[in-house]
């Protein structure tokens, strides 16, 4: 019995939470809400979630779901709530904005029965904000949006067609769903400048980063390699996760074509999975992997030689990737071919997990890979580093009790501005 469920501190409240993802899915945000939403009912809440259908990272609604146009389940002591929504097979703006236009126009009509004493909201998705902040604002409970991603910065930076147009409309809903909030968290530092600019007061930010919702690999490299095909002569790069736009995954395309010799894995799913495989075409050396299962997950990182994250050179301040904290568990490199002054740069030098090179650049990432796998020993030592920074900072106990934290504050006093203290905390860079 966990900790949790000796106190049940949270005995009789009711609590909302909003968010588009949730388990079934493993990767993404479904995982953080799932075991959010899941810890606060082993604390005793009466806990229920309004979602949608699963449908991440592939973008196509999972096959148990189809058809399906409400549906409540129970998922260890969870009530959850899914509402039908338009899943676009591309991206655009436009079939976003019809993405989140059905997500909120459902969630609003039926929202689940009852008064929440607190609604947290988890925002990638402008929807699940709103639906937020109303539903906050009929019962006069406090809200609790945590921002994962700032998508007024995302359509901006990240490439999709038509971002421009939309940056402004996806701003207007995150001002209006952070605005009126009770408190906001943050996963990074990085995003509080952003946060603020859309109106928030400093003081009402805090610092809730995501923790590692996997668990350490356990079966033996050569083993996993020699089941997945993988020759031990051959170097391995791995990238895991979604395969969208603001990845700027044509790098790696691009870096397989530069070095026959080394084989390029994308495992994973996304809308741009089948661009990508026309964009390889016939290349030898590069491999379209489905998801790993949950139980070998890190086993399958664990066994490549380099681990990799990109994005593309416009990609600065909206977005750290969730996928991070999987590859610090695996104890694997990682090489990181982002913008130097974002925050996921900041992450992997805070890790001491990796290295970093200029994005869209293949020749640069090439580079690093080769220098990693050319020094095996010194490969093992900076992937060693990941664990380590893990077990410091990242373990999901001390994630789970940031989130009880913001809780419990916003439920003793819900007034805006109550804090003074948070940029001090919000702003305090390694203090994670």
């Amino acid at each position: 019995m966990s900790a949790a469920e000796h106190h049940r501190p949270l005995e009789d409240r009711a609590l909302l939470v909003v968010s588009t993802n949730y388990a079934p899915e493993v990767t993404g945000i479904g995982p953080y809400a799932t075991q959010l939403a899941e810890h606060w009912a082993a604390s005793g809440a009466r806990t229920q979630v309004l979602t949608g259908m699963p449908h991440y990272p592939a973008w196509r609604v999972d096959e148990h779901y189809r058809g399906v146009w409400r549906r409540r389940e129970t998922r260890e002591g969870v009530s959850v709530h899914r509402r039908r929504h338009y899943v676009p097979p591309r991206q655009s703006a436009l079939t976003r904005a019809l993405f989140e236009t059905t997500v909120l126009a459902h969630g609003l009509l039926a929202p689940p029965p009852g008064r929440p004493d607190a609604v947290i909201s988890q925002m990638p998705s402008l929807a699940g904000g709103v639906i937020g902040a109303r539903v906050a604002r009929r019962h006069r409970v406090p809200h609790i949006p945590v921002v994962q991603d700032l998508m007024g910065a995302a359509a901006a930076q990240s490439g999709i067609r038509g971002g421009g147009r939309a940056a402004a409309v996806a701003a207007a809903a995150e001002r209006y769903a952070l605005r009126g909030a009770a408190l906001v968290g943050v996963i990074h530092e990085s995003f509080v400048p952003g946060v603020t600019a859309l109106g928030v007061d400093p003081g009402r930010i805090r610092l809730v980063p995501n923790w590692t919702h996997v668990e350490a690999p356990t079966a033996d490299r050569a083993v996993t390699r020699a089941r997945l095909g993988w020759r031990e002569d051959t170097p391995v790069l791995l990238h895991s996760g979604n395969m969208g736009l603001k990845q700027g995954l044509e790098v790696l395309v691009e870096l397989a074509r530069l070095a026959p010799d080394i084989r390029v894995v994308l495992m994973g799913d996304g809308n741009q999975r089948e661009t990508l495989r026309t964009q390889a075409g016939d290349l030898p050396n590069i491999d379209f992997a489905p998801p790993a299962d949950a139980a070998d997950f890190t086993d399958v990182l664990a066994a490549a030689d380099v681990l990799a994250v990109t994005q593309r050179a416009s990609v600065l301040d909206m977005s750290v990737p969730s996928k991070l904290t999987s590859y610090f568990v695996s104890g694997r490199p990682v090489v990181a071919s982002v913008a130097g002054e974002g925050g996921t740069a900041e992450e992997v030098r805070r890790s001491g997990a990796g290295a970093l090179v200029a994005p869209e650049d293949p020749a640069a990432l090439l580079a690093a890979v080769r220098a990693l796998v050319g020094d095996p020993a010194a490969a093992d030592e900076l992937g060693a580093h990941g664990p380590r920074y893990v077990a410091r900072h990242l373990s999901r106990q001390a994630g789970l009790a940031r989130f009880d934290a913001l809780l419990g504050e916003a439920l003793g006093d819900a007034r805006p501005g109550a804090r003074s203290n948070a940029p001090r905390e919000a702003q305090g860079g390694a203090r994670r």
